[in-house]
């Protein structure tokens, strides 16, 4: 039994992209063009998530002290302000 179920997709601009590939010869067929595909994107968000859990550790061993959440907010205004008044 099929462990997978067929489904439709439109692809707007990126069927260009689709048929090149299956032109090439490096697909044999829009499957597998769509596999590969998901690879990449689980490929991509497992290294962002790599990226995020290694950020988060580094600011939980961070030794500097805690900046108080009100501190933080007030310094973004203020830098939001001066980037305002820079546009102008």
């Amino acid at each position: 039994m099929r462990s997978s179920k067929p489904i439709t997709v439109t692809l707007g601009p990126q069927q260009a992209s689709l048929d090149v590939r299956l032109q090439s010869g490096a697909y044999a067929s829009a499957s597998e063009v769509m596999r590969a595909g998901l690879r990449a994107l689980d490929r991509e968000e497992a290294a962002l998530d790599e990226i995020m859990r290694l950020k988060i550790r580094e600011a939980i061993a961070d030794p500097r002290p805690d900046i108080p959440a009100s501190d933080v907010f007030e310094r973004l205004r203020a830098r939001h302000a001066d980037a305002g008044k820079a546009h102008k």
